[in-house]
C-alpha cells in the first residue's frame, strides 16, 4: 500500500547516445506522445545490426554496443550537445575524444574511436545510428507508444533494494529519465494505467521496467559488481525496477515539482 500519494521531482536525465553517459536537466519542456526530449537520438550499432540509414528503424538493443554486455562502456564520460551535436568523451578527467555527429568525416573518426577501445578491424567498426523520430530506447521494438515513453525511478524503491542487500545502489545503475521520491517503495508497479500529475504534465503508467545485466555495472567504474537482477528477483519475487509513462499532457517538469496520483 502506499504511505502517500505524492511525491516530488529530484532528478531529470537523458542518453543522447544509447549505452553512454547520462546528461542532467535543470527542467524539460514534455510534450503529448513524445518521448523525453533527446533521449536515445543516436546508438552505436554493431557493424552486423542490419541498420539501415536509408531507412532507420527501432533495432533490438542487443544490435549495439550496450552496457549489459559491453561494461567498459561505463569508464567514459561521454556528452553530446543535442542542438549543435557536438560530442566529446573524457577518461578519469582527461578529454581522449571529441567529435561532430553532423559531419560525416568527424563521425567516421568517432566510428574509428569506438574500434580501436574495443579491439575490432576496421569491418567491424560500430555504425553511429540515427533514425529520428525514432528513438532506440530498451522497449523501442515493442511498440511506438513505448518507444515514445518516459522512464521513472522511484529513489523509494532503490533505497530499500539497497537496505535489503546490505550495499549502496547507485539510482544511475537504471538509466531512468525521472526520478522522484516520497512514495512507499515499489508502490509504483501497481499502477498500470493509472494516470499522474508530473508538475503540469500528465503520464499514464504503461509498463513495468525489467531489468537486465546492465544494471550489474556500476555506473562510475564500468565494474560489473551486483548482480542486481537475481537480487532483485531474491528480495522481491520480481525483476522490475521503474516504469514506463506515456505523456498524455505536455507540460514542463523540474526538479521540486509534485508528482501526484490521479483520481
Amino acid at each position: 500500500m502506499m504511505s502517500s500519494s505524492s511525491g516530488t521531482v529530484r532528478n531529470l536525465y537523458f542518453y543522447p547516445v544509447k549505452g553512454l553517459s547520462p546528461q542532467p536537466l535543470p527542467s524539460v519542456n514534455l510534450a503529448p506522445g513524445e518521448g523525453f526530449p533527446f533521449d536515445r537520438m543516436f546508438g552505436l550499432a554493431c557493424f552486423d545490426s542490419g541498420f539501415d540509414p536509408s531507412n532507420p528503424r527501432p533495432l533490438p538493443k542487443q544490435r549495439f554496443l550496450m552496457l549489459a554486455r559491453d561494461n567498459r562502456l561505463a569508464e567514459l564520460q561521454t556528452y553530446l550537445d543535442p542542438h549543435t551535436k557536438h560530442f566529446t568523451i573524457h577518461v578519469q578527467g582527461e578529454r581522449v575524444h571529441e567529435s561532430d555527429f553532423s559531419h560525416h568525416e568527424s563521425i567516421e573518426k568517432t566510428r574509428d574511436w569506438f574500434a580501436g577501445m574495443f579491439g575490432v578491424g576496421s569491418e567491424r567498426r560500430p555504425i553511429l545510428a540515427e533514425a529520428a523520430p525514432h528513438r532506440f530506447t530498451d522497449v523501442s521494438v515493442a511498440s511506438e507508444q513505448l518507444m515514445n515513453a518516459i522512464s521513472l525511478i522511484n529513489l523509494s524503491s532503490v533505497s530499500d533494494f539497497s537496505k535489503r542487500v546490505g550495499k549502496p545502489i547507485d539510482p544511475l545503475r537504471f538509466r531512468a529519465n525521472l526520478y522522484f521520491e516520497g512514495w512507499a517503495p515499489f508502490s509504483e508497479l501497481e499502477l498500470m494505467n493509472r494516470e499522474l500529475n508530473v508538475g503540469s504534465a500528465r503520464l499514464r503508467i504503461l509498463r513495468r521496467t525489467t531489468r537486465c545485466a546492465a544494471t550489474e555495472v556500476d555506473p562510475k567504474n564500468g565494474q560489473r559488481d551486483i548482480a542486481v537482477p537475481r537480487l532483485l528477483k531474491e528480495c522481491y519475487g520480481h525483476l522490475d525496477m521503474g516504469v514506463y509513462a506515456q505523456v498524455l499532457t505536455g507540460g514542463v517538469v523540474e526538479p521540486g515539482m509534485p508528482v501526484e496520483i490521479r483520481n
